[in-house]
């Protein structure tokens, strides 16, 4: 639950030293993540949506692992790769699975579709993007004319 409430929802990254493990392995998809590499994507999260807020949906535990299910909401406030700042509200569900030695998180694996939120903020834009679009289109059609009027000038 810190993990979601002090670090997420408050902000206060520097509890992570109490929670997880010196040697954490957060295993992702293509390749193993240290703690360092985590907290470096949970702050990316937090300055891309700083009213981000997860909330725990459900919770289990059995032996040494927990598996949580959780919710994220929040505003994009600031770019997301090429995307600039939007403004759009999203929500997205994950689950996340530890495994706790010592009292302390060692391991980690997530999932959740992160091409999800990217649709919800594209879904939301459409409009603006439709318009960018044209007015891209209408000033390369206007650019080509006036090389065509340049060049056969010329000519």
């Amino acid at each position: 639950m810190r993990v979601f409430e002090e670090i997420f929802n408050q902000g206060r990254f520097e509890v992570a030293n109490e929670i997880y493990a010196k040697d954490f392995v957060n295993h992702g998809l293509h390749r193993n993540f240290t703690l360092q590499e985590d907290q470096a994507a949970a702050r990316w999260e937090k300055q891309t949506a700083p009213d981000l807020t997860m909330s725990v949906d459900l919770i289990a535990a059995e032996e040494d692992f927990v598996t949580v299910v959780w919710t994220a909401r929040g505003t994009n406030t600031a770019r997301i790769g090429w995307l600039p700042a939007t403004g759009v509200k999203f929500e997205e569900r994950g689950v996340t699975v530890w495994r706790i030695v010592d009292g302390k998180i060692h391991d980690e694996w997530t999932s959740f579709d992160e091409l999800y939120i990217v649709r919800q903020i594209l879904s939301q834009l459409r409009w603006e993007l439709i318009a960018l679009l044209l007015a891209s289109i209408i000033l390369l059609w206007m650019l080509v004319r006036l090389f065509r009027r340049k060049f056969t000038a010329n000519i």
